[in-house]
């Protein structure tokens, strides 16, 4: 009953023949009128007044959702019956789903428009969804009942969506945004689809399961290039007794070339199954993995560190440009807010609606100048190399980089790009260049080789204690001699040589897009350190990439700083050095040719392609003389390159060899 007269000021009624009521009916309509007046007033504490508006019920009942308690806030539902404040945030809590714990952000937008006892009004809701925070808007209208001199909600599960009805429950669920290529010079796809095979096997066909495992681990060893770390097969016979018959226990899944190389030893052993797909692969297991890094499933510590970015079952980049680059890689992945309510069994079943959808954005290609046939004949070069070694190549007309390999098998630290070690001899073509700029001595200069030369107390000898007497220079470098180069340290200078090496991109702040080492090179040193320095022991340390930069340098005649990124291209490449002089280098060309054809490198002398100059390098990496990583520097043609070999030894027995397997598996 609604009383059309304030409350407290009763007026005189008449029935329906114009006498007055009789006085029980008139009590007993009164009593209504006011028990429903006063269960209209209940809990409205803090409302608006039906003379105020509804504005103020609206904006308690928007920030009351926000906070979980709606006390202050009076409810109907559409047939008007009362709803209580507590079990309308109760379902709001249970609506909201998987976003229960992060509320949304909600504003009255303009003034409630009101016709009679009804009002309406305008919100919008905002939510932030998870886990990288896209903002999920719409927007919604608010009913309201006027009940006496209170205004009501009417709530109804349609407040919060309008495709939400009781029972459900919101989802969010994310989909991976295809993620972007790593592309060769060429602009193709490094790493593409390629056949592979699944190779399992079947318990309830296997009789003998040890016998099996020995033939399956005697064809996998006979797999050229051997797979590295090889295939571990012992537990195969526990897993074969611990699962269910006609299950498909996997062994091992297998590049399709490796896999044709043994298929007709495999292919008839009891019990063994064989499945062929496509996987997302490099050319070869090995191809510039260093460089390149993985892609992996999220691992704990990515989502321990990451979890506004990452989910379990993301794809994420880990090491090399794979991990540098990873966000521009990834995309951004789609997201849909769903309905959700519980099956049967209790389970949440998704209804079929869809609430939001953001599509998959996919990630942005990185673009590099590898070169496929460079890097794969620099992987094969280091091909059964089981100490750690490097190659790197750059192609000296503009220094871009051709090929990164890294050794051994597919893993391991980048050495190629951010190893800190000791030139040794190479580094002899650097002080070269520095005597030859000062005119402290010419090519065919007189140059004594003793077997020992001492300063300062600290004796310098050569390799394997030679002695060639007084030759010409072009002679001391091509059989690499030290004495020759340690006396001749003094014409340098305190810091001439490392004037040299700065004119040949050492030390310099490059922006490679990679990390990467430029060198250190020995200045101001002593008299002894500066004769050590000479020839490349002493204080100076370089990179692979560094020393093949300052090779190509030798054979433009300018240093160009390498680039290795297209796309995205780095923001401050360094500077191009200065010219370097043309009566200089062309000395230096024609020694480290005779390198090749009369000295220390002469097992490069037949190889096809054009001429090779280079400068072979064995450099003590501490007290222990017989402790030596092994170098190659040099170019053929228009490719410049590095070999570096950790603890190689004799350069002429593990740098010069690889150097070999490199250049004859070149185009």
């Amino acid at each position: 009953m609604r009383l059309s007269y304030p409350l407290g000021t009763p007026r005189r009624s008449t029935s329906p023949t114009g006498r007055p009521p009789a006085p029980a009916a008139h009590a007993r309509r009164l009593g209504a009128a006011l028990a429903a007046t006063a269960l209209a007033a209940t809990g409205l504490v803090g409302c608006s007044s039906a003379e105020d508006g509804p504005e103020r019920t609206v904006d308690a009942f928007l920030s009351g959702w926000g906070k979980g308690d709606l006390q202050a806030v009076g409810f109907v539902d559409p047939a008007g019956r009362k709803v209580p404040a507590a079990d309308v945030a109760r379902e709001i809590r249970e609506l909201s789903g998987e976003l229960a714990q992060t509320p949304p952000v909600l504003r009255r937008t303009g003034a409630p428009k009101v016709d009679k006892s009804i009002a309406t009004a305008d919100i919008e809701v905002d939510w932030t969804l998870p886990p990288d925070g896209t903002h999920w808007s719409y927007a919604r209208q608010l009913r309201l009942n006027r009940a006496g001199e209170q205004w009501q909600v009417i709530w109804e599960p349609q407040v919060v969506h309008e495709k939400l009805t009781a029972g459900d429950r919101l989802a969010v669920r994310r989909e991976s945004a295809p993620r972007g290529s790593v592309l060769d010079a060429a602009g193709k796809p490094i790493v593409a689809p390629r056949p592979v095979v699944r190779v399992g096997v079947q318990p309830n066909g296997v009789s003998d399961a040890k016998a099996l495992t020995r033939k399956l681990d005697a064809a996998f060893r006979a797999i050229r290039p051997a797979i590295t770390p090889p295939v571990d097969v012992s537990d195969l016979p526990k897993r074969l007794s611990e699962a269910t018959p006609g299950a498909f226990v996997e062994v091992v899944v297998l590049r399709d070339e490796a896999y044709r190389q043994i298929r007709s030893q495999i292919n008839d052993l009891p019990g063994t199954k064989f499945r062929s797909e496509k996987l997302d692969l490099a050319p070869t297991r090995e191809f510039a993995r260093a460089l390149l890094g993985s892609v992996d499933q999220a691992q704990a510590d990515d989502l321990a560190a990451h979890p506004d970015l990452y989910q379990r079952g993301d794809l994420v980049g880990h090491g090399g440009l794979q991990g540098r680059y990873d966000e521009r890689l990834r995309g951004t992945p789609g997201l849909t807010v769903i309905s959700e309510r519980p099956g049967p069994d209790g389970a949440a079943v998704p209804t079929g609606t869809e609430l939001f959808r953001q599509e998959p954005k996919a990630g942005t290609a990185v673009k590099t100048t590898l070169d496929v046939a460079v890097q794969k004949a620099a992987d094969a070069a280091l091909r059964g190399e089981k100490r750690r070694a490097a190659v790197v190549a750059v192609r000296v007309t503009d220094g871009t980089v051709l090929a990164t390999a890294n050794g051994p098998g597919a893993a391991g630290e980048n050495l190629a790009l951010t190893a800190q070690v000791p030139p040794g001899s190479t580094f002899k073509m650097v002080s070269a260049l520095g005597l030859l700029d000062r005119g402290a001595v010419t090519l065919d200069a007189p140059v004594a080789c003793p077997k020992t030369f001492s300063v300062d107390g600290r004796s310098f000898k050569n390799s394997d204690n030679f002695v060639l007497g007084t030759v010409p220079f072009r002679t001391d470098f091509a059989k690499s001699c030290n004495t020759a180069f340690a006396a001749l340290a003094p014409k340098l200078g305190a810091d001439g040589l490392a004037q040299a090496g700065r004119s040949l991109g050492l030390e310099a702040e490059w922006d490679l897009g990679m990390d990467v080492y430029t060198g250190k090179v020995s200045a101001n040193g002593s008299p002894a350190e500066q004769a050590a320095a000479s020839f490349g022991q002493g204080t100076t340390l370089v990179s692979p990439l560094a020393l093949a930069a300052a090779t190509a340098a030798v054979a433009r005649g300018r240093w160009e700083q390498p680039q290795l990124l297209i796309d995205p291209a780095p923001e401050k490449p360094a500077p191009a050095g200065p010219e370097l002089k043309p009566e200089s280098t062309r000395a230096l060309k024609t020694m480290m040719r005779e390198v090749v054809t009369k000295g220390t490198g002469k097992a490069l002398a037949d190889v096809p392609g054009g001429p090779v100059h280079g400068k072979t390098g064995t450099a003590e990496y501490d007290d222990d003389p017989k402790h030596t990583h092994a170098w190659f520097i040099g170019w053929q043609g228009d490719v410049a390159f590095a070999v570096f070999v950790e603890q190689g030894g004799s350069s002429t027995s593990s740098a010069v060899p690889i150097t070999e397997r490199f250049l004859r598996a070149l185009p």
